[in-house]
């Protein structure tokens, strides 16, 4: 079989699975894992040959496709903000949307004498922080998490690419600190049980529901944890900014002010959709 021939193999064997423009996108994200080429250099390389080794490494990312697995825990990889992360199931897949979070906070250093001082909350990956710290001079970053075994999986991304990040694990709901922070970011779990009942099942059956979901009766309990330790641990006029369900945008603005932060600004991602907040600590 020739790299034309895999690619219809993959589309006749996903084809009730998955739609036909995914499955292309799929087998080329595949094709680019196993070759370390680009996807304009692969189309110039349809017609040649499959080796028998790559030929079993197609097959076996092909059976774990058909089990609805994420491509990303499936490849150990997955691109954000333009760096490359190791990503497994302990820690979620990154989002293109948080990437704009992620743009907003390092366009809000400028206001801020260096170095500033950041800490991003449940950090996963590390692709928040790890792309704030890489992409923003004279940034001091912490970052934390309740798992270990997403923290392992942040540490080992920080080094592949070559940033040094203040590693934490705690859970926030408890946690306390001396340090004063110039930023505080968090994109939180905040999906709630009702709302898990209609997710897909390569996101319910694969990815860490300790990162994913909250309760019914108390959806903005990490909102209110984070809010709590940021009265406390932000500098004056330092910045908060949230990704959020977008259901529970006006409750969680309105915990914000109640909870004395100023300048509660809801803001869109680029679909439209409320999916971040931004706060400011009162002078």
């Amino acid at each position: 079989m020739n790299l034309k021939d895999t690619l219809n193999y993959y589309r006749q064997s996903l084809k009730d699975i998955y739609e036909d423009q995914e499955i292309v996108a799929t087998f080329y994200m595949v094709s680019e894992h196993i070759f370390q080429l680009g996807r304009a250099a692969l189309t110039l390389k349809m017609q040649d040959e499959v080796s028998d080794s790559n030929g079993d490494k197609y097959r076996a990312v092909l059976a774990e496709l058909k089990t609805l697995k994420p491509l990303q825990y499936i490849l150990g990889e997955a691109y954000f903000y333009g760096l490359k992360f190791k990503v497994n199931p302990a820690v979620l897949i990154p989002r293109p949307e948080t990437e704009e979070l992620v743009e907003m906070v390092i366009h809000s250093l400028e206001k801020f004498n260096s170095p500033v001082t950041v800490f991003d909350i449940g950090t996963g990956s590390g692709c928040i922080a790890i792309s704030i710290k890489k992409n923003a001079a004279n940034v001091s970053m912490s970052a934390l998490d309740i798992s270990e075994q997403a923290l392992a999986v942040a540490a080992e991304n920080a080094r592949e690419n070559d940033v040094a990040i203040d590693f934490i694990s705690a859970d926030i709901r408890s946690f306390q600190s001396d340090k004063l922070f110039d930023v505080i970011v968090s994109n939180p779990p905040y999906i709630t049980e009702a709302e898990q009942q209609l997710m897909d099942k390569n996101v319910t059956d694969f990815e860490p529901h300790l990162a994913l979901f909250v309760t019914d009766h108390h959806p903005l309990e990490f909102y209110e944890a984070i809010a709590d330790f940021a009265g406390k641990a932000l500098r004056e006029n330092g910045l908060l900014f949230f990704e959020i369900n977008a259901n529970f945008g006006a409750e969680t603005a309105r915990m914000l002010m109640e909870k004395h932060f100023a300048e509660v600004l809801i803001l869109k991602d680029m679909q439209g959709k409320d999916r971040f907040i931004s706060a400011k600590k009162k002078a």
